[in-house]
């Protein structure tokens, strides 16, 4: 697939399959975020999201996925949506589809077939790719590579902002020191800990960042003592 790393969410409830997919489909050179419910998944394609195609499941808990669909197409949203359903009757077909599916994949399905239609997506002709990777008020081009924070520019080194990309695109997931150290330092002869550095720098101008009266924050980036660092979106305001 041309051009920067595609990003793909999996919207799936049942932990086993959703770890078999991503990994498989990080195996084939995507970035992969989850969402396990309705709910989450809209959260997650909220305006200027960045997911370059949804594989979503049907039969979620909270809001099944023919509402997730329902509502991501009501707001203008055009991201490829790949079906994903044990429910493969006709009917059901027709109505994910009339709704803005742009395929369907019933279960149980081989990988590789999964694998070919979600290319086929990303690189169907008039679909406009996202270019903005988002965690609440923090923006990043994934073209250009520029920054901001509610709107304003926010200056990084180029090796900042590449470690940022990688937690943008993997946002509420734990990345790996050496996942990071392989993307911004490139088989350079870096010893691993200057991966440490890099977040503490990165994490302090995130920390020091304006932000505007009565707004939640800037999302965080958490040690996962042992495993890597996670984006986390900034916590909601208190009552």
């Amino acid at each position: 697939m041309p051009g920067s790393t595609p990003h793909i969410l999996l919207v799936e409830d049942t932990p086993d399959l959703a770890l078999w997919l991503g990994t498989a489909l990080r195996q084939a050179g995507l970035a992969v975020s989850f969402a396990r419910d309705g709910h989450e998944a809209l959260d997650q394609l909220a305006a200027g999201h960045g997911i370059d195609a949804v594989l979503l499941d049907l039969q979620l808990p909270g809001l099944d996925g023919l509402s997730v669909l329902q509502r991501l197409r009501e707001r203008g949203d055009t991201v490829p949506v790949l079906v994903l359903t044990a429910r493969a009757s006709v009917p059901d077909r027709v109505l994910g589809l009339n709704l803005g599916a742009d395929d369907y994949l019933p279960k149980p399905f081989d990988l590789s077939e999964l694998e070919a239609r979600l290319q086929a997506l990303l690189r169907r002709p008039g679909r406009s790719r996202n270019t903005r990777l988002r965690l609440g008020p923090l923006e990043m081009d994934r073209d250009t590579g520029q920054v901001s924070v509610f709107d304003q520019p926010l200056a990084l080194t180029p090796r900042e902002a590449a470690a940022l990309r990688v937690l943008l695109e993997q946002a509420r997931q734990t990345v790996s020191k050496d996942e990071l150290h392989r993307a911004v330092f490139a088989g350079e002869a870096v010893e691993l800990e200057a991966v440490e550095v890099l977040i503490h720098r990165l994490r302090k101008k995130l920390e020091s960042a304006p932000v505007p009266p009565a707004q939640a924050g800037l999302p965080a980036v958490h040690t996962i003592r042992g495993l890597g660092y996670m984006l986390m979106p900034p916590a909601e305001p208190g009552p």
